[in-house]
């Protein structure tokens, strides 16, 4: 199947659900799940900056992970990221390193 192919028929990643209270479920709400999927990937950012990388939405469908170079691949879902960024910048990326989590906590994150 051809990348665009998939792109438009693929199936939503079990992150694209949408909390409710008490329950975790799909969220029908097309607005609540661009807003929460916006979030996620703020929170991503704040991470992917460590490495020189930012994520950005493309059409609610998947993403485009860019590097401050200007390299960039488009990303499935967020099941995906880790392994694409370490392809993008060539060498490993940990969301969990010792050296992001102080710089996080110091609040440079």
């Amino acid at each position: 199947m051809c990348s665009l192919c998939g792109i438009l028929g693929a199936n939503e990643h079990w992150a694209d659900a949408a909390a409710r209270e008490g329950v975790y479920t799909r969220n029908a709400d097309p607005i609540g799940r661009r807003r929460e999927r916006a979030h996620r990937v703020r929170l991503v950012n704040h991470v992917l900056a460590f490495y020189g990388m930012q994520l950005s939405d493309w059409q609610g469908a998947s993403f485009l992970l860019s590097t401050f170079t200007g390299k960039s691949e488009i990303v499935e879902d967020l099941g995906h990221l880790w392994p694409v960024a370490e392809k993008l910048c060539g060498r490993c990326c940990d969301p969990l390193a010792h050296e992001l989590l102080e710089r996080m906590d110091a609040g440079h994150g």
